[in-house]
């Protein structure tokens, strides 16, 4: 491209030179010639006016007196009737500019001028000319090449960084070229690889969320098969075997909130629920991994709560609490249920360390951790509440304690405005 720039750069200057240059060429060529004739007609007025006043003088009139008064390398020829021929100068070969003037008293005189003279004005002109068109093509070779690389150097850029985001790279570049028409693709380039980002972020961030928020359900499904190879009593093989389908239940539903949060993480399926049915179906989840571990877990506080908001979800945030006081608490865990407001609360905790002074409300946040974990679960959970208008905050850090609100009522549905009826 930088080079086809040039080219055409170049191309149109030397159009233009050559059209004005030969008509300038063409121009000057007839004002030197015109000009040349024009000094021979002088030449000639002004020696028969000189003849003429020594004539009537009765002064001498030869080629010693006339000598001094012809110029350059012209030739002059007097003819006086009666008298011989006086020639002034050396007569020119070739072609000459003539021009014959006749005086008061008869004589006339008759200049020559070679033509060679014009010829050489004529060349120092053109080569003054070649020389200007030189320094124009010169300037115009190095106008084209910064303008090609003003052009070029953009249109590398923005290749490498298309090439960057086909290859995975998604950073904005922010360069601008002062170009209007290559910003505007520098600016769609950008905010192309802002989605892609975007994108990619999300796509790593659901396959997290997904490992993290079905290891609990599978550890526990594979608990209760392990119940189911070590018995050979019916009814706990029974028993262990309902509570399995109900792992794989909410498995699948942990699965199908996972691919549609992933699609839209506004996409809720909030209902009225039972608190207790979710508190209890926890208990009985987690209590043999609790008693695995020698501690014990127990609910308390107001009973027969409904609130709002995705069972599934509210089940997969107590999970993710629980878990956390399993792996990084110590002593009892309490669920404790209570209303303020419109709202229902449950909060979780237990008798262990507590959580760190130099965490904080950071233990909300991805990546942070204070045990070597992987620091997703309680981000995890606080999106799921908030997915479903509801909170997620710590309302103490020693002995910890971390409330879920859930709102009691639905919200209002939209208004649908109708327009009017034409009749």
């Amino acid at each position: 491209m930088r080079r086809r720039l040039i080219q055409s750069t170049l191309a149109v200057v030397l159009v233009v030179i050559a059209v004005f240059g030969v008509s300038l060429v063409i121009v000057e060529t007839r004002t030197i010639t015109s000009t040349a004739q024009e000094r021979v007609d002088t030449e000639a007025v002004r020696l028969v006016s000189i003849v003429d006043s020594r004539l009537l003088g009765d002064e001498t009139v030869d080629a010693s007196v006339l000598r001094d008064q012809i110029q350059g390398d012209r030739y002059a020829q007097i003819r006086i009737p009666g008298k011989p021929v006086i020639e002034v100068g050396t007569r020119p070969t070739g072609d000459v500019i003539s021009a014959t003037e006749t005086g008061e008293e008869g004589e006339t005189v008759t200049v020559l001028e070679p033509r060679s003279s014009v010829t050489r004005e004529v060349g120092r002109t053109l080569l003054i000319i070649g020389a200007v068109a030189l320094l124009a093509v010169i300037a115009a070779v190095l106008l084209a090449v910064r303008q090609a690389n003003r052009l070029a150097s953009p249109l590398t850029d923005l290749a490498e960084t298309a090439e960057r985001l086909g290859s995975g790279d998604p950073r904005p570049r922010h360069k601008r070229y002062g170009v209007p028409e290559l910003d505007r693709v520098a600016d769609v380039l950008d905010a192309s690889a802002e989605r892609i980002g975007r994108m990619l972020t999300a796509e790593r961030r659901l396959a997290a969320d997904a490992s993290h928020q079905l290891r609990t359900p599978l550890t526990a499904l594979s608990m209760r098969l392990e119940e189911i190879t070590l018995t050979d009593d019916p009814d706990t093989v029974k028993e262990e075997a309902t509570i399995a389908l109900t792992q794989v239940e909410r498995l699948t539903d942990v699965v199908e909130r996972l691919l549609t949060n992933s699609r839209d993480p506004r996409n809720g399926s909030a209902v009225t629920f039972d608190l207790d049915e979710v508190i209890q179906q926890q208990l009985a989840e987690w209590r043999p991994a609790y008693r695995s571990a020698g501690r014990a877990i127990v609910s308390s506080g107001k009973r027969h709560l409904t609130a709002v908001g995705t069972p599934g979800a509210v089940a997969q945030v107590l999970a993710a609490l629980i878990e956390n006081s399993l792996m990084h608490g110590g002593g009892t865990v309490a669920l404790r249920t209570r209303v303020t407001g419109n709202q229902a609360v449950i909060e979780v905790t237990d008798e262990g360390p507590g959580i760190p002074a130099d965490l904080g409300a950071r233990i909300f946040e991805r990546a942070i951790s204070g045990r070597n974990s992987t620091g997703i679960g309680l981000a995890v959970a606080r999106d799921l509440a908030e997915a479903d208008g509801g909170r997620l905050e710590m309302l103490q850090a020693n002995p910890p304690v971390i409330a879920l609100f859930l709102s009691r009522t639905p919200p209002p549905k939209p208004t649908q405005v109708s327009g009017p009826t034409v009749r």
